[in-house]
């Protein structure tokens, strides 16, 4: 993950001691949020101590961004015509196909065996119209820089406004399966609530999209 706002915090603390000594106020240093379990994410509060306020939306998206780059998430978002399945993403096992419409192929469709819940004992996932998302909302290996200028382009996400995404995120059936998979599997980190908050506060600073990690 980018932490452009972080990396630069020594520096601007250095900074901070020649203003001083000048006479003049030091600018804001940037306090890293606190660490969290690898299941949880961390609140909107959490990164108060960001005091820009782009720094503070670019880190607030990096965390929503450890939902939409989880497996529970991402294998449902292929860059190619077969879903993925399992932690390391393995292709769909029997193969599929998604389809026209991302429901499948009409001699296998995805409700032909996803239901609208999990089949626990056949270790089958499973939530109300289970598809595919488009082509065109592919994030599997994308970082969270390209994710997130594919949420802000309506040409790629449906048409939707930055609401819309919120709401989508934060209140959609099949979104919400990513914290109840079954079978155990590993959940999303947090919860589906957690997530639209995070959302909700990334686009009330600005909506600022993380940059692309130095390689």
């Amino acid at each position: 993950m980018h932490h452009s706002w972080l990396d630069r915090a020594p520096a601007l603390g250095v900074l901070g001691l020649v203003l001083a000594c000048s006479g003049r106020p030091a600018p804001p240093v940037a306090t890293a949020p606190a660490p969290v379990a690898p299941g949880e994410l961390r609140t909107p509060a959490a990164f108060d101590g960001i005091a820009e306020r782009a720094a503070r939306s670019q880190a607030l998206f990096v965390e929503a961004s450890r939902v939409l780059t989880h497996a529970r998430c991402v294998n449902c978002h292929p860059p190619d015509e077969m879903p993925r399945q399992g932690d390391g993403h393995a292709l769909h096992d029997p193969p599929v196909l998604r389809g026209e419409a991302d429901r499948g192929i009409p001699a296998l469709g995805c409700t032909t065996c996803h239901q609208d819940r999990n089949i626990e004992l056949a270790r089958v996932p499973g939530a109300p119209d289970w598809r595919l998302a488009p082509l065109k909302m592919a994030w599997l290996d994308r970082s969270p820089a390209a994710i997130c200028g594919q949420l802000k382009d309506p040409a790629r996400n449906g048409g939707r406004t930055l609401r819309q995404i919120r709401d989508h995120l934060a209140h959609d059936v099949l979104v919400g399966w990513a914290w109840q998979p079954g079978a155990g599997r590993a959940p999303a980190p947090g919860t589906q609530a957690e997530l639209g908050a995070l959302v909700q506060a990334w686009i009330d600073t600005g909506a600022v999209c993380p940059e692309e990690a130095k390689r």
